[in-house]
């Protein structure tokens, strides 16, 4: 089955792409509601570091850089820890392993076969007396893996685990059962950190994605080419230029074709939540790639046991060099900066390459290397980054210390981590459903690129959720969110003096220097034409008397004032 066709009619459809040269990214022609938004990819100075190891001073300026790529959001305190560790120290730390969470729960009463505050993910029912509980279960799981963004430690794994969300893609609405989606997003989780080539071939069966690309349908007698397009097209070595129509330099139509008949005879177990292969549905036949694959001939086997012929097809693309290219591009554009030029390329994507193939595409020595190099910590990559939504809602929440409910009431605790993820989705990104196969466009779409997390409609969405957060806050279910300003206050070394006031809270909220006028600037908002000591008057009075609401009060609503501009200002967009 040709996937073009059947994506005619699904929510999955893809428009024509073009290959671009060096990086190779697919271009989803979208119209573009920013008269501002890049026209052609900028011709801006770039640095020529590469990934000679990283020289120069390691402080707070750097920890912060390194903790806003790697995490949802830079606290004060997990700066502030990082300071008396050296760069190998935290990258150590960044990359160690994490114990498995406890599973989503469930909080919807009228899935009455799991009881409130016990998971759904092993449940054998899918049908509650009548009532369908998967929306409640899929809200369940994402507002799940929000909470886990939201306490994450000092630790790169919520962000490997959304970058692979977003390189192998499925959705929540095609998979059709939340319980599928959460081991999908187990096994995430599980390679987060680990090795490509075995995260490729778990993915390749897992009942998620079989379900998501028609893997599940695909037999000897109605090949379906979806996956294995995709798996050549997105998730491992990359199309490459079109050498003619529907062929490109590192795959053709009939490795396609080749490559859907070695994925023949998998299926989807609903009652084991596992997959499983039909040697019946499975074409047998010796299978013939072209040129491109060096005419590499994989022998039809009769079993799913490894290593079988799905283990031959990945090691064949594995063997070659773009694949371990493809992915670092990917990688350089999630942690680095949206433009590959040739500088870059040379000088940063292959090193990294050569890391990841000479390693056995293990995902740590790559990052590693990233993370330590003089390329990464060049001040032209900092701030360099448009924000996607999860980074801002998140954010937001980690950098201010937002307190959200306790487990001990279940309920209203997921129902404010959904408040979260809801707020990223009108933003955007709707966790767990990326709008189609190849991911959220702001990570590969010519030539807007993070550009087209902002528009005339994410923009005030951005802004009204932090000035709610700051102001009124969100009440739900008898508890408020809410940013308390003073507590955040207080982590300034000497908040009384509005100048370092202002520079520390211009160190949390920006991941670059602001100017002086604009520092003046927020001066005015917080003591308007008054000079600097009747600030320091009014924090003393305050902190001297804690009790005495005018008093609480007074400064409150002058930092909240302040807090709330600088949220709305363009550099807090940034990261």
């Amino acid at each position: 089955m040709n996937r073009r066709s059947f994506f005619t009619s699904s929510r999955k459809k893809l428009r024509e792409m073009e290959v671009q040269p060096v990086d190779q990214q697919v271009q989803i022609v979208q119209p573009i509601d920013n008269p501002f938004a890049n026209k052609t990819l900028p011709k801006v100075a770039r640095t020529t570091a590469g990934l000679e190891p990283y020289a120069g001073p390691w402080g707070r300026d750097q920890i912060a850089h390194l903790l806003r790529r790697a995490m949802f959001g830079a606290t004060k305190s997990d700066v502030q820890n990082m300071m008396a560790l050296s760069l190998d120290q935290v990258i150590v730390q960044l990359l160690a392993n994490q114990p498995t969470p406890v599973p989503p729960l469930n909080t919807n009463a009228l899935d009455v076969d799991v009881p409130i505050g016990q998971t759904w993910v092993t449940s054998t029912k899918t049908d509650s007396n009548g009532y369908n509980p998967n929306n409640s279960r899929n809200q369940s799981l994402k507002s799940w893996w929000i909470s886990l963004m939201l306490s994450q430690p000092v630790s790169i794994l919520e962000k490997m685990v959304l970058f692979w969300h977003n390189h192998f893609v499925t959705d929540t609405v095609d998979v059709g059962d939340a319980r599928f989606s959460y081991k999908y997003n187990a096994l995430l989780r599980q390679f987060a950190l680990g090795n490509f080539k075995e995260l490729a071939y778990q993915i390749t069966i897992d009942p998620a994605m079989l379900r998501y690309l028609n893997g599940n349908t695909n037999t000897k007698t109605n090949p379906n080419e979806n996956y294995g397009r995709e798996l050549q097209e997105l998730f491992t070595i990359g199309k490459g230029q079109e050498i003619a129509p529907g062929n490109y330099t590192n795959y053709t139509e009939d490795d396609v074709k080749a490559a859907a008949k070695v994925l023949t005879g998998w299926r989807d177990d609903g009652t084991n939540i596992a997959s499983y292969f039909t040697l019946s549905r499975h074409d047998t036949s010796n299978k013939q790639f072209s040129s491109a694959y060096g005419n590499t001939i994989i022998a039809g086997k009769t079993t799913a046991t490894r290593p079988n012929e799905i283990d031959d097809f990945l090691a064949m693309i594995f063997a070659q060099a773009e694949t371990a290219r493809y992915l670092c591009r990917k990688l350089y554009r999630w942690f680095v900066y949206y433009l590959i030029d040739d500088v870059v390329e040379q000088n940063v994507i292959e090193p990294m390459a050569v890391i990841l193939r000479t390693n056995n595409y293990e995902i740590p020595p790559v990052l590693q290397a990233l993370f330590k190099s003089a390329h990464f910590y060049d001040p032209i990559n900092a701030g360099c980054i448009i924000k996607n939504p999860i980074d801002h809602a998140v954010g937001i929440c980690r950098e201010f210390g937002v307190a959200f409910p306790l487990s001990s009431d279940v309920v209203t605790q997921y129902n404010h981590w959904n408040y979260i993820r809801t707020q990223a989705s009108n933003m955007q990104l709707n966790l767990g459903d990326p709008p189609n196969v190849a991911g959220w466009p702001s990570y590969y779409q010519l030539p807007q690129y993070y550009e087209l997390w902002l528009n005339s409609d994410t923009l005030p969405k951005r802004n009204q959720l932090t000035d709610t957060l700051i102001t009124t806050g969100r009440r739900a279910n008898g508890y408020t969110l809410i940013i308390d300003p003073i507590a955040f206050t207080d982590q300034v070394s000497d908040p009384a003096d509005p100048n370092i006031l202002i520079d520390e809270f211009a160190q949390v909220l920006f991941p670059i220097q602001i100017t002086a006028n604009q520092k003046a600037f927020l001066k005015e908002m917080l003591i308007p034409g008054l000079p600097d000591y009747e600030w320091t008057v009014e924090w003393s009075d305050y902190k001297s008397d804690p009790s005495n609401t005018m008093k609480r009060d007074t400064v409150k609503l002058k930092l909240q004032a302040l807090l709330k501009f600088m949220m709305d200002m363009a550099e807090y967009q940034l990261m």
